[in-house]
């Protein structure tokens, strides 16, 4: 059974995006703030749905997200 939720976070030309990784859920935002308020609410919601037995999840899982900063700027 797992016990985290990978998050990939990128930014968008408006809003910022986080997929996550193995789970059909994708939902974005203004803010980094409002996107793991989003983030948690689109699990929640989901899982409401589906049982976590099916993606093997343990109960109250860590949600691990990554952020893509983008390419580096040199000196």
């Amino acid at each position: 059974m797992k016990k985290i939720i990978q998050v990939q976070i990128y930014k968008g030309e408006k809003y910022y995006i986080a997929e996550c990784v193995g789970i059909p859920v994708i939902t974005q935002a203004k803010s980094l703030d409002e996107l793991i308020f989003n983030i948690r609410e689109a699990l929640e919601l989901h899982f409401e749905e589906s049982l976590l037995e099916d993606y093997e999840i343990v109960k109250n899982p860590t949600i691990l997200a990554n952020i893509e900063l983008g390419a580096l700027e040199y000196a």
